[in-house]
């Protein structure tokens, strides 16, 4: 960044420059940063930096490729270092304002540019916390090819050798190595329990409320293994949204196995049988003028 600065040979003196001196709350601005030296007990700003608001405005102006909105304040950060602030103009950024940092050596009436940030206000629109990736991850969104390995120590998975809560099998299954490295805990089953409980799936559903009877006596469901055996099982009926899916066992749809529906028997006889035939004969006796008159 390259800015034309004043000349160290041009004494600065004790300067007041109207910017730095103005009372922004007079002038209708909000100031993030200006506070009397009473109010904070900060020290005053040096003179020769507070005077520095042209090469301040500059070099905001610069960063934001363009002009910068109203001079806001000063605020001393050290003996001979101060920050100005303008009002930021960029969209989007309401309540932020440019800080721009300057300094000085002692003896010397140069100023330098230390550094030009847009920072937020106190009523300054801020994006939304960052989440962690594996956080944003919501049921549904991964998708083919996604990877997405479950995170250290995760509660829901314990070693395969303590399933069984049995020492000597535990023993025997450790030496050998023997099944899946991992499987799901009693933490991760009922978690896993609750989900499902409470989805589409479950027993407070509307398509449950309005079913005949529940999965739990279903043909069509097959029980899952373990500890969820007796609660859950997966429904292989191809003609309902469920299938290939977990349900509850006190889950149901009008497509349960055992639905009948109540149909008039084909031997039984619909009502009185009204025979025409005769009507047409009776008809044939008459003449074709008799018809229409």
């Amino acid at each position: 960044m390259t800015i034309d600065e004043p000349s160290a040979a041009e004494p600065a003196g004790d300067i007041e420059h109207p910017a730095a001196v103005a009372d922004p709350e007079a002038a209708g601005l909000q100031s993030p940063v200006l506070e009397t030296e009473a109010e904070t007990g900060a020290m005053e700003p040096d003179a020769v930096l507070a005077a520095a608001v042209d090469l301040a405005r500059a070099a905001a102006e610069q960063e934001n490729e363009g002009p910068v909105g109203e001079y806001v304040g000063i605020s001393a950060e050290a003996e001979l270092v101060a920050t100005h602030a303008f009002a930021a103009t960029v969209p989007g950024y309401t309540g932020w304002h440019w800080a721009v940092t300057v300094a000085r050596v002692a003896g010397s009436n140069e100023v330098t540019l230390d550094e030009v940030v847009l920072l937020p206000g106190a009523d300054a629109l801020l994006a939304p916390a960052w989440v962690p990736w594996h956080e944003r991850l919501r049921p549904g969104d991964l998708s083919p090819g996604d990877l997405m390995p479950p995170a250290p120590n995760d509660p829901r998975l314990v070693p395969a050798y303590v399933y069984s809560e049995d020492p000597a099998v535990e023993e025997v299954a450790f030496e050998l190595g023997l099944g899946r490295e991992q499987v799901m805990s009693r933490e991760g089953r009922l978690d896993a329990a609750e989900r499902w409980f409470d989805g589409e799936a479950g027993p407070d559903s509307p398509m449950a409320r309005q079913a005949p009877a529940n999965c739990g006596t279903c043909g069509f469901l097959l029980p899952l293994a373990g500890s969820l055996r007796a609660a859950f099982g997966v429904c292989a009926n191809e003609i309902t949204s469920t299938d290939g899916r977990v349900v509850s066992v006190e889950f149901g749809c009008g497509a349960h196995s055992e639905v009948r529906i109540d149909a008039p028997s084909a031997a039984e006889p619909a009502g009185e049988v009204f025979d025409d035939g005769e009507l047409y004969e009776g008809l044939d006796a008459f003449g074709e003028a008799d018809l229409v008159r």
